[in-house]
């Protein structure tokens, strides 16, 4: 057996011990696990984590009409309507994302249980939140950067987050593509005895709750009224699952939580060859797809983001457009923010055409940018790796072979996924972890709430398969 398979096999001891989290307890069926008792067991209440967040510089964010994006889709709207755009903006924050809220819980918890230091896995803005807040708070903090390929060439943006991380006084560990970022992980997690201040963790999650909770807060307060939609960037889950989560807690249920993803089809995000063929690090179907129908394939036995629980819609936006509208944001708002922070608002502006005037959408976050994350610098390693730039039908746009950026406003749209077809996904990947199991009504209740479905479409999902259902169901 390799060191990489050991490694693995001692995957969930390292964990238990790298968290303070005894994922097994929240077994309880074939294939269900206790969800909500998993996010309770993080032990502070909403309340509690604003308080800890405002200490440090995280959150109470700026909520800013964007009018002139607003008139703008109104001028190319078939209906000559659109609803008013919000965007949260996000890179207020300390370190300049809403990971900071993530950020904050983790790190104060790792403080608070005596650990000396934490440990993060990421491409960037969150490793930079983590350093942020580790600084804050006297802790060490080592970053597991999977930033090159193997040429040891990386994406400008990647390499911008790792110094911004190394600023914060964290260490940095620059890794190739490939299984050796979580081996890694893990092999420093065991040798330190840090705290794993992972994305996906419960307290991760939960930090984001505060951010979902502001929006209802402060549209009731600035507007007298909840939006019709909130527009959120969906990479790994946990940005929609925690902010969706807040809303409820604010008592906006009724809020249509609408996910967006960059469209990059076709690009295997473990791929050498493909990954510097991505402009974008992260909000891309590379990690939104995959992740919704395995979010356990994270570093984490059990991950806190779970977005089919929450979201009503999902749809896709490409790179060029999202690239228009990082330009349009500066030039016709005055506000520079980073491109992948814009995803979600180049799909709002697509969707603010389908509600009338009155209505309202919040573009759920905004990201700071930098040199290497500004759109001048990733369209020209884009073009170094052998990418078509050009101006015309976004359309045409073919991930890994050019970025095409909108000729006209009217050209901006988005592209719906079949959130059955994404469901259906998600059943095939667990049935083939069932084994010879049969399925209690705990495991169907489970489902129906993991899937935001109905009792009678959890079972029309699973009647393709042959597996067993409890007759006490």
């Amino acid at each position: 057996m390799n060191k990489y398979q050991e490694m693995m096999k001692r995957k969930n001891e390292i964990m238990l011990s790298s968290i303070g989290i005894d994922f097994d307890k929240y077994e309880v069926g074939a294939i269900s696990f206790d969800y909500e008792k998993y996010m309770e067991d993080v032990g502070y209440t909403l309340e509690e984590i604003r308080e800890i967040q405002i200490e440090v510089g995280v959150g109470n964010t700026p909520l800013i009409e964007l009018k002139n994006i607003a008139n703008l889709a109104r001028r190319v709207s078939k209906t000559g309507k659109a609803a008013r755009i919000f965007i949260k903006d996000e890179s207020c924050n300390k370190a300049g994302s809403f990971k900071d809220r993530r950020a904050a819980l983790a790190v104060y918890d790792a403080m608070k249980k005596g650990y000396k230091g934490v440990v993060s896995a990421t491409s960037g803005n969150y490793g930079a939140s983590v350093a942020s807040q580790a600084s804050t708070r006297g802790l060490k903090c080592i970053v597991v950067n999977e930033c090159y390929d193997s040429r040891k060439v990386g994406q400008p943006e990647i390499l911008e987050k790792g110094r911004k991380c190394e600023g914060y006084g964290a260490e940095v560990l620059r890794l190739t593509v490939g299984p050796e970022l979580f081996y890694t992980f893990l092999k420093v997690l065991e040798e330190t005895g840090y705290y794993n201040a992972s994305l996906y963790s419960s307290f991760a999650v939960a930090g984001i709750e505060t951010l979902g909770y502001e929006i209802a807060e402060q549209c009731r307060e600035q507007l007298g009224k909840l939006p019709d939609a909130v527009v959120i960037t969906n990479a790994g889950g946990g940005n929609a699952t925690g902010t969706a989560r807040g809303l409820i807690k604010a008592g906006a249920s009724e809020v249509k939580l609408i996910g967006t993803s960059i469209d990059l089809s076709g690009l295997h995000m473990a791929s050498d060859r493909d990954f510097n063929r991505k402009s974008f690090t992260t909000g891309h179907t590379g990690f939104g797809v995959p992740f919704m129908v395995n979010p356990d394939r994270s570093d984490v036995p059990r991950s806190a983001a779970r977005p089919l629980r929450y979201l009503d819609r999902y749809v896709s936006i490409t790179q060029g457009e999202v690239f228009w509208m990082t330009e349009l944001l500066a030039q016709l708002e005055g506000l520079e923010r980073g491109p992948a922070g814009n995803t979600s608002l180049a799909a709002a502006f697509a969707l603010a055409q389908e509600y009338d005037d009155d209505q309202i959408i919040i573009v759920q976050e905004t990201e700071y940018t930098g040199a290497g994350k500004h759109p001048i610098a990733q369209l020209n390693f884009a073009k170094e790796n052998g990418i078509e730039v050009y101006v015309g039908d976004p359309k045409e746009q073919v991930p890994g072979k050019n970025i095409v950026i909108p000729a006209h406003p009217s050209q901006v749209s988005v592209v719906d996924f079949d959130l059955k077809g994404i469901k259906s996904s998600y059943i095939k990947n667990i049935v083939g972890q069932l084994g010879d199991k049969t399925l209690e009504r705990v495991d169907i209740e489970y489902l129906k709430e993991e899937l935001k479905a109905s009792r009678e479409e959890v079972l029309e999902l699973l009647k393709p398969y042959d597996i067993t259902i409890s007759k006490n169901y």
